[in-house]
């Protein structure tokens, strides 16, 4: 079962990890709505680094028992499989992606770049957790 440990611990950190989640996906529904006034290397990239934090912290909030290396094994794996399976264009699959939820979750086309992107979006994501985790943002004892 995902959620075993519902300790006072876990149930901190999952929140902390929900509230990265809505904040990326904050970020990254901004990004496309004021691309036009960012860089345009930034209005490129940033869409597909902030969709590779989000996986991250999804895996962090299901897996929060387990090692870092843990959620980013699994944050590659799922964001690079995602990008291969635009791969193939079967019809069931295209049905998928021309809704809204699967054109963000599915994408549309494969491009190997993406493959950086979602690199970095997970080193960046892990860089920020471990951040959090020395600024003691979600350490199982209360902050006083």
């Amino acid at each position: 079962m995902i959620f075993k440990n519902n300790d006072s611990h876990y149930r901190k950190k999952r929140t902390y990890y929900l509230l990265a989640i809505a904040a990326t996906i904050l970020l990254g529904l901004a990004s496309r709505k004021y691309s036009p006034f960012l860089n345009s290397t930034l209005s490129e990239n940033a869409g597909d680094i902030l969709w590779a934090m989000m996986v991250y912290f999804g895996f962090r909030f299901l897996l929060v028992h387990k090692s870092l290396l843990t959620a980013i094994s699994l944050s590659i794996l799922f964001s690079f499989g995602i990008e291969f399976s635009q791969l193939s264009q079967a019809d069931w699959i295209n049905g998928i992606r021309r809704t809204s939820f699967g054109a963000l979750v599915l994408g549309h086309g494969f491009l190997a770049i993406d493959l950086l992107r979602y690199a970095i979006g997970i080193i960046l994501a892990s860089c920020i957790d471990q951040a959090a985790k020395k600024a003691n943002l979600h350490r199982h004892t209360p902050l006083r």
